[in-house]
Order: C-alpha cells, then structure tokens, then sequence
C-alpha cells in the first residue's frame, strides 16, 4: 500500500489503538494452526499500519476455524510504524506485522525482525510477489501507487490530466501536485522509486529538481495528503483542498464512489497510469512473539480465500491468491496497471537510503 496500499479505505476512518475485532475463542484451546510453541493465549495481536481494515465477520470466521481471538495495534503510517518494531526487537508488542512493503522490507529483514514461517497454502500466491526464499514474510496483497487526478478540475479548466512522469514538469501542471514525504510514507517512497525507475539513477535528482521548481508540495503522509490537500477526494472538498493531482493508488476512486451517498455512475477521481509503481505488502512472525501458534494460524488465513476476497472492499488492494475473485465495484471503478515500473528488492536495499538522502536534500531544503 501499506498499501497498501496500499491504504486506502481503512485511513479515511481510521483510529489509532488496540481493537478487539473478533472473538468467540474456544475453551479447548486453538486448532488448525501448524505451530507447537506459544504461551497457549487464545489472543493473537496484529500490528499494523493504520489503514489495515477486514470485516468483522471474517475475522470471527478466524476465530471459529481456530479458536484464536484477533487484537489490532494501529501504529501510524506504515514506516512509523516498522520503525516502532525495530526499536523493540526482541520484545515486540505483538505476535504478527502486517504493512512492510517492498519499498521497507529490507529494513526489517535486516534487523531481524521476523521469524520464517512457510504459510500454508504459499503455493497458491502469485510467485512474483514471493520475494524472500526464507519465508520470513508471506506476502499478502499489492497495489499500485499512482497520481491520482481530480476530474472536475480539469474539466473546467479545459485541461488534459497529466498521464505520466514526464507530464507533472510540464508549465500546465505546475502547483497542482501534491505529494507524501519519502522519507516517513510509503506511498511517497514508492512515487520516489518509481522516478527512479523511469528517470534512472543518473536522472531521477535532475527529475525532482524540475518537479520541485514546478511546484510540487510535500507533507508528512498519505491521510494529510489525500484527504485534506487533494481537491478530488470527499475529505479534501470538506477542507476546501487546492491540489488536484495526489500521489494516491490505482485502486482509490472506487474509495470515492463506495462511500458516496448516492453512489455517482461514474468515479469523481481518474488516474495517471504512467505515473505508477508496484508495491508489495507482506506480513511475518515477529521474532519473540508471545503467541507464536497463534501468529502462525493467522499467517495462514491471511491468505486464505476468505481473508484475500475481503481486502479489495476493505483496504483497496490487489489479492495474492491466484484466481481470488474481485468485486465489481473494484475492477468497474479502479484501474489495472499492467506492467507499472518497479526496481529490484536488492537494489532498494542497498540504496534506499542514500536516495531518500538525496531527495531529502532535493526537495525539502
């Protein structure tokens, strides 16, 4: 998103604090789940970013399969989040994390956060999504990270929206881009990546440069960005927002129809396609977990048929499970990206940093 996502719905309503989303754990103790060690706690706590979201019923479906309650720890965006397990490593708050995305999971792996696990039924996720051959995470959804444009504004202006990269540079666009800080966003680091992508490493700094001259507004994260900055969106016209272009997702106009009342025939927000970059969520054991019988039967339903329908009309992201079955709403409203640019997990890891460094440098100076 995450995200995922990511990241969509779930933020427009989201608190922070512990949730209790499901209960009817069994006296007898946990079943179905692959694990021999834990405390014997029929609680096993989630944490995750604040736009996690899943119905309350299939979470009570979790909890009749295996008799294990489910405890949610909303920590923040998704990098405030991370940062939050590694500085108790070890020691960590809860039993599962849900939210590392491609852009971060070298961080965690490197810090030895998460504990390998093969999940059952890994056979059925999209090989392309399973980047660690040790299992430490399972990955769980994707989504692209795209610009997303406010139709009504440049529709009165008499204006084409921009569709790619190039695009955003252009005099016509200048002002009207509103974007999240790479450094503490995950969707401001993967539109950082997919510059990068594009622009290459000898010319995503010159990129910015003109991105910067052009206009192009930084905040903190996905929730200001979207719902107070970007004209487009229902939050952004109660705050009387000035931007018409966001860094967003492929996936947040359904977001904008879904929650109308009425519903409009067509979605209020479009998106720039060659503006995108593929993020992958992933969840993983946390090493020390209390209740590692129970993190591991929730790793298993995360991609379970149950858990993976229920994430587009919830967190607005894109099932892992093959042939998992999409909503309408979803395929009628959101936009598929094909082939949207992406680097390498290696090369992230070994030069996320000094280009969050640059761009830092580049943009908010």
């Amino acid at each position: 998103m995450n995200t995922t996502t990511k990241y969509a719905a779930a933020a427009l309503a989201a608190a922070l604090g512990v949730t209790v989303l499901a209960g009817c754990g069994s006296d007898d103790g946990p079943a179905g789940s692959g694990a021999s060690k834990g405390t014997g706690s029929k609680t096993v706590t989630l944490v995750s970013h604040d736009s996690f979201s899943v119905s309350d019923g299939v979470l009570k479906a979790f909890a009749e399969e295996t008799g294990y309650t489910v405890e949610i720890l909303k920590s923040g965006d998704a990098g405030a989040a991370l940062n939050q397990e590694i500085l108790t490593k070890g020691s960590p708050r809860g039993d599962v994390f849900f939210g590392v995305d491609n852009t971060l999971l070298s961080r965690a792996l490197d810090n030895g956060l998460f504990t390998a696990y093969e999940a059952k039924g890994l056979d059925t996720v999209a090989a392309d999504t399973q980047t660690d051959e040790k299992h430490r995470v399972t990955p769980v959804d994707t989504g692209d990270i795209c610009v997303n444009y406010d139709k009504k504004y440049f529709a009165d202006k008499k204006l084409a929206p921009p569709k790619t990269f190039e695009d955003l540079i252009e005099p016509a666009y200048k002002n009207l881009l509103v974007t999240e800080n790479a450094a503490s966003s995950s969707p401001g680091l993967g539109f950082l990546l997919g510059t990068i992508a594009t622009q290459g490493e000898d010319g995503y700094e010159a990129y910015w440069k003109k991105l910067k001259a052009n206009g192009v507004k930084v905040v903190d994260g996905w929730e200001q960005a979207y719902n107070e900055e970007f004209s487009g969106s229902a939050g952004g016209k109660k705050a009387n927002a000035d931007r018409p272009l966001v860094v967003s997702y492929a996936s947040s106009p359904p977001v904008e129809v879904l929650y109308a009342d009425p519903q409009p025939k067509e979605a209020p927000t479009g998106v720039a396609t060659g503006t995108c970059f593929r993020q992958t969520e992933y969840a993983g054991l946390l090493t020390g977990a209390k209740n590692e019988a129970g993190g591991k039967a929730l790793l298993d339903f995360m991609i379970s048929k149950t858990f993976q329908e229920d994430m587009p009309l919830n967190m607005f992201v894109n099932p892992v499970v093959k042939d998992t079955k999409l909503p309408a709403l979803f395929t009628e409203f959101g936009e598929s990206v094909e082939t949207p640019p992406t680097v390498e997990p290696e090369k992230i890891a070994a030069n996320r940093e000094q280009w969050i460094q640059s761009w830092q440098s580049l943009v908010l100076k």
